[in-house]
């Protein structure tokens, strides 16, 4: 049994939401473990997966890394950029899963934006030398 088009659907058997992709069923069953491993810092509200907490971070920070280059209004989330550009512009941009993109590296401490984790890593050591980020970041890169 297959769905018009060839595409196939993967069901949630806890909630029966349907994926278009097994990938996203994946992700999307964590919502429904209790184990939520990764803390925000500022109010102790729990996620699985490390993307969303880091998403959640920003509405305490106000970092917003996603800018538009047509107006000067400032997104949280890459897809609220491409919405904005979508809605208010009628400029339509389309990224394949896993298409690169432009990587941009944010400081979840002041907002500043970094092409590359070098440089990242730098802004760190000189702006922020005793955030706890800068720890994490230096144990992964090593």
């Amino acid at each position: 049994g297959g769905v018009p088009g060839g595409s196939e659907l993967f069901s949630c058997p806890v909630c029966q939401k349907s994926f278009g992709f097994q990938r996203m069923l994946n992700r999307h069953l964590k919502c429904h473990s209790e184990v939520k491993r990764h803390r925000c810092p500022y109010c102790g509200k729990g996620f699985n997966d490390t993307f969303d907490l880091k998403r959640h971070v920003r509405t305490h920070t106000g970092v917003r890394p996603y800018k538009c280059s047509l107006c000067d209004k400032a997104f949280t989330q890459r897809c609220s950029l491409e919405s904005h550009l979508r809605k208010i512009h009628g400029v339509a941009q389309r990224y394949g899963y896993k298409e690169r993109r432009a990587k941009l590296y944010v400081c979840e401490e002041c907002g500043g934006t970094a092409d590359s984790q070098d440089a990242h890593l730098a802004h760190l050591r000189q702006r922020h030398p005793h955030s706890p980020l800068l720890a994490k970041l230096a144990r992964k890169a090593a």
